[in-house]
């Protein structure tokens, strides 16, 4: 029985040998072609190679006109060669030219040929070109010699990946994987970032491709996927992952790929034909991802970035890959992920961080809400981007309009260096102002503070010129930590955000976890409206042990200090009284023990919910402050989810029932001498920021990087005359002219920078 293997292996070993030798590429291109012919036994191999324009040129062929090598050209989906490049599927035809997808090239020579086998030339799923083979007899290639074009398509695309074929690339022509990209997702966070790509899950580029040993690699593969298969069992029998939920889904999935016989007979058989283990897992890998990436159904195209990371995970076993080094960042990284974990981002060293770039997350993700913190900017939702960069491309990011740019070219690199510029020489301006103290042109005193909740935020105190912190989110301690901070843990974070604050007050919001806001060792049941649902301070009623072990460690934390501490999601006074009580109790404890308490303790409850602004006198006799909200205000009094891309921009926030709102709750304020803040995102835009010093506020918190801003807009405000511009506006139910309108106006007639 003839061995159907022994032709690709020598065909490969043939190839091994043309790779090493001293060739321009064109030479070593139209040998690969001609060794292909004369070993697949066919009258012509051709291949194809795709433009950045979407062309798909003929580079080299054996058997064809020479003549039409770099002229004959076919575009994307056109012709047998374009069919196959679009669909990156083999065709295996015994009538080529019965088919109706055929498109005669009459430069080619190509008409007295029958048979036709043709496959993707493929990396990482992406296709880079297409290889032909052709006979004039009839017939259908068998299944081994598919096999072994596709496997030497591997060499042709490392050839492209490598930037060997640029130097044979017409003048002004670029090949695909070099060429420029935009990608329209969402702005997450503001700013612009001008770096290079890092990719998160790290892509094992293997160069080792063809074996000497086929059955050594069979037993390199067999062990490498038995301790896949035992990390696996390993993650999901620890104690932290839980017995049900998502986590745990995505870990069965793993374990039920990594057992799959299919996927390893396939694997097993390209080491046959010639590659080495790593090769085969790639080649797999990259055949099956260029199948699922052209699928619509939005519950495969998920398992293939379970079955990707698998087959990475695997690919790291082969190559003893230990995971990167974060000496080797470039200065200037810009991460781009599929997803990831806001813990895997503070592993990045936060001096060489311009900028993250996510294909799935929502702007209210904890990977976002620490990015934001981190002072970069982000672009999330831009579907695709992670397979088509590569590690080390030029890429700008910006967080303003959410472009991503890969590979930009030349004028487009120099406008946004020159919008870099401008923003630079804006933030000196504002820097100048920190010092200055913020008053409004009428001599109003309007308290600036920032909002924070990790430790990398601290700097950022005193060089914004913040007078404190409006809003220190405690849960992310929480989010970022892989079990639950022990008493001691949380004393000993909060210790040093006291410490670093410098005497700055700092007001901490008890833990904000439920709804969006998962913590993977806290098991909560699924609900329908998780947004409405068991969270914040409802979870934390519920499960006293929890909400006490933090009151304890934040009066521990602040002996001798001022604490400033207030309650989230409260809706009903009520709720602000038992806390209190937890409170009492543990003064108490700590007291009877011989504990140092603070000196000064300012207890606060945050509005979010509306039923509060029906019992506001209650409210404001209850507490010494009270905080607005204002995210988690407007999307309920709207009854509009703000995650939810058709309806978040539906409501204006400076439409007139939210204005009216906001100014009750200042006048309440005013009414019962008890302070009143806003730490919402609405304080960080100096236009709303205006709006809301006109309906009454005079404290407000937002991201550290948008008070310099709002100070240069305030520094110039009559916040008298714009009170009563806007009460009048406010009041007057006959006019339709929006709110914003008038802010633009006034802003424009005193010349205020917004």
């Amino acid at each position: 029985m003839r061995d159907l293997s022994a032709g690709p292996r020598v065909l490969l070993k043939r190839l091994r040998e043309l790779m090493a030798e001293p060739l321009d590429p064109q030479e070593r291109l139209d040998r690969i072609v001609s060794q292909i012919a004369s070993n697949m036994v066919a009258e012509v191999c051709s291949a194809y190679v795709l433009r950045s324009d979407g062309v798909l040129e003929l580079y080299a062929t054996e058997g064809l006109n020479k003549e039409a090598v770099h002229l004959s050209q076919l575009q994307m989906g056109q012709g047998l060669v374009g069919t196959i490049a679009a669909s990156a599927q083999p065709l295996n035809l015994s009538d080529a030219q019965a088919h109706p997808a055929f498109r005669y090239l009459p430069e080619t020579g190509e008409e007295i040929y029958h048979s036709f086998l043709g496959v993707p030339i493929l990396r990482a799923g992406r296709t880079l070109g297409v290889l032909v083979v052709q006979n004039k007899a009839s017939r259908n290639y068998r299944e081994d010699e598919v096999e072994a074009l596709e496997t030497t398509a591997m060499v042709i695309a490392e050839m492209i990946a490598t930037g060997d074929l640029k130097k044979i690339t017409a003048p002004g022509l670029e090949l695909d994987l070099t060429r420029a990209v935009t990608i329209q997702g969402n702005g997450y966070n503001e700013g612009i970032g001008l770096g290079h790509v890092v990719l998160h899950e790290h892509r094992i580029v293997v160069t080792n491709l063809l074996n000497e040993d086929s059955e050594k690699e069979i037993i390199r593969l067999a062990e490498a996927l038995g301790s896949l298969r035992i990390s696996i069992d390993d993650m999901l029998s620890r104690r932290d992952v839980a017995q049900e939920g998502e986590h745990r889904e995505v870990l069965e999935t793993y374990r039920m790929f990594a057992h799959d016989q299919g996927w390893v007979r396939r694997m097993e058989e390209a080491i046959h034909n010639g590659l080495t283990a790593e090769a085969a897992v790639e080649k797999v890998q990259s055949d099956t991802k260029a199948r699922m990436m052209r699928m619509t159904d939005s519950y495969l195209r998920e398992r293939m970035h379970d079955f990707d990371d698998l087959a990475n995970r695997l690919l790291r076993q082969l190559t003893g890959y230990s995971g990167r080094s974060m000496d080797e960042l470039p200065s200037d990284s810009i991460v781009l992920a599929r997803a990831m974990g806001a813990a895997e981002l503070l592993d990045y060293p936060r001096a060489n961080l311009r900028g993250l770039v996510l294909e799935d997350g929502a702007v209210t993700s904890h990977v976002v809400i620490v990015a934001r913190a981190m002072g970069i900017p982000v672009v999330g939702q831009a579907v695709g981007l992670v397979a088509l960069a590569e590690n080390g491309d030029a890429i700008i990011i910006d967080g303003d309009d959410g472009q991503v740019h890969v590979r930009p070219m030349p004028d487009l690199q120099n406008a946004y260096e020159e919008k870099v510029r401008l923003r630079a020489k804006r933030q000196e301006q504002f820097r100048a102002l920190r010092s200055v103290e913020s008053l409004t042109r009428d001599g109003r005193h309007i308290s600036l503070n920032m909002n924070a909740g990790l430790l990398v935020d601290l700097p950022q105190l005193a060089e914004s010129g913040a007078q404190g912190i409006g809003l220190f989110r405690t849960e992310l301690q929480f989010m970022i930590a892989s079990t639950m901070p022990k008493l001691e843990e949380q004393e000993a974070f909060y210790r040093s955000v006291i410490k670093q604050a410098a005497g700055r007050p700092v007001t901490f919001r008890t833990l904000d976890i439920g709804g969006d806001k998962v913590v993977s060792y806290f098991r909560a049941q699924e609900e329908e409206n998780p947004a409405l649902g068991w969270r914040a301070i409802r979870l934390a009623l519920d499960r006293p042990g929890l909400l006490r072990t933090q009151l304890r460690a934040l009066l521990k934390a602040s002996a001798g200090a001022e604490l400033r501490m207030m309650i989230p999601m409260v809706t009903e006074v009520s709720e602000i009284r038992a806390v209190r009580d937890l409170l009492q109790k543990e003064v108490q404890y700590l007291s009877k023990f011989g504990h140092t308490l603070p000196r000064k303790l300012q207890f606060g409850a945050m509005l979010e919910v509306p039923a509060l602004m029906w019992q506001l006198d209650e409210l404001m006799a209850e507490v010494d402050f009270v905080s607005v909200g204002s995210n988690d205000l407007f999307q309920f009094s709207m009854a509009a989810d703000r995650g939810n891309a058709r309806v978040s921009e539906r409501f204006d926030i400076l439409g007139k029932p939210f204005l009216r709102m906001l100014r009750d709750i200042a006048r309440a304020g005013e009414r019962n001498r008890t302070l009143v803040t806003l730490c919402g995102e609405m304080a960080g835009k100096p236009l709303s920021a205006m709006a809301l010093i006109g309906v009454g506020f005079r404290s407000v918190s937002m991201a550290a990087t948008s008070i310099g801003p709002v100070k240069a807009m305030l520094l110039g405000l009559d916040a008298g005359q714009l009170e009563a511009e806007m009460n009048a506006a406010l009041d007057d139910i006959r006019s339709h002219e929006p709110i914003r309108e008038l802010l633009l106006k006034f802003a424009e007639a005193n010349n205020i920078p917004l």
